[in-house]
């Protein structure tokens, strides 16, 4: 691993020590996984204040990916930020993310949203004027006394040029062996990406792009080898895959990394 990798998790914790021994450090140390998938030189961490709207923690690396200015997040905040997004995205991606927030408040017993991670995509705009894909993985790290997240560190990386890709929206939870499973995923494209995958079959896929053996799937879900084998029989029926490089695409693509 190098140093860049390094740091770009190190910053976080020697600004948020609070996050040390927590289950923050958990959700960190899962996007650790990721390492060889989403790019450490185009990723980026911040802190999201729904209630001030500011950004009180911009990574170093959030200037070098994009070229935008890490004190007018901190100072403007969200007006500066949001002004960067692809106008047609805005209206889908604030649909998807009042999806979320419905579903984490209607469907999520209080004691579990810390245990949740939220995905979703967008195009921002660089200091090039050049649009690009961006990766969000969303973390609650504080809630009100309704228990609504109102405060979150995010994860963001670079994945693509400025090509439009369908928005996707999903929740993954922490199980007792520390290992996401999904909850919710939803396609805002009218044309289906994919075809239909279950969460389980999804959270298979996953494992399966991280190089996890059948045995290691089956212990990190809390369910048998004969059922992670008869998943992934049907997993290749669905999307005829011949390798694990499609496989990592397959997870790219979709959101479910």
């Amino acid at each position: 691993m190098s140093d860049k990798i390094i740091d770009l998790f190190e910053e976080i914790f020697t600004t948020h020590k609070e996050y040390c021994g927590t289950v923050i450090e958990t959700h960190i140390q899962k996007l650790k996984e990721l390492d060889t998938y989403l790019p450490p030189m185009q990723s980026f961490f911040i802190v999201t204040n729904t209630t001030t709207q500011k950004y009180p923690f911009i990574s170093k690396n959030f200037e070098y990916t994009l070229g935008l200015d890490r004190e007018k997040m901190t100072t403007i905040g969200a007006p500066y930020w949001f002004s960067h997004f692809h106008p047609e995205d805005i209206p889908i991606w604030m649909r998807a993310l009042n999806d979320l927030m419905l579903f984490t408040m209607t469907e999520v017993p209080i004691e579990d949203r810390s245990k949740l991670s939220y995905t979703w995509n967008f195009r921002v705009k660089n200091n090039k004027d050049e649009y690009l894909n961006v990766y969000e993985h969303q973390t609650p790290t504080y809630f009100d006394e309704n228990g609504k997240p109102i405060i979150g560190i995010a994860h963001q990386s670079v994945i693509g040029g400025d090509e439009k890709r369908p928005i996707i929206a999903t929740v993954k939870k922490l199980n007792k062996k520390n290992e996401y499973e999904t909850i919710f995923y939803k396609n805002y494209s009218q044309k289906l990406l994919t075809v239909s995958l279950t969460n389980r079959e999804k959270d298979i896929v996953r494992l399966l792009a991280l190089n996890n053996t059948t045995n290691q799937i089956a212990e990190k879900l809390h369910i048998s080898p004969h059922t992670v084998s008869a998943h992934r029989k049907n997993i290749l029926a669905k999307l005829n895959f011949d390798s694990t490089k499609e496989l990592v695409q397959y997870c790219l693509v979709n959101l479910l990394f």
